[in-house]
């Protein structure tokens, strides 16, 4: 359970694909990519230290399809550190 009192800083990745035939957006988010957002994320918090008692989260948007009727699917807590 989180502590209420506790602020939370996002950290997310927005992924597109036009079509689906080699996997999802939120797919494309693989172990590698993950690793790069961390350590993004990471040094984004050394040079901002007013965030240092922040709780952190990693959320991927996925949009698929045509950008004028799109498929958007948020993952919340999609991975950790």
């Amino acid at each position: 359970m989180l502590d209420v009192e506790k602020q939370v800083l996002v950290f997310v990745e927005v992924r597109y694909r036009a079509s689906t035939s080699f996997g999802s957006a939120a797919e494309t988010v693989t172990n590698t990519k993950q690793i790069k957002i961390i350590r993004t994320a990471k040094q984004y918090l050394q040079q901002h230290t007013q965030y240092q008692d922040f709780i952190c989260r990693f959320d991927v948007v996925g949009i698929e399809s045509d950008l004028k009727y799109p498929k958007i699917s948020w993952i919340k807590d999609a991975f950790e550190v």
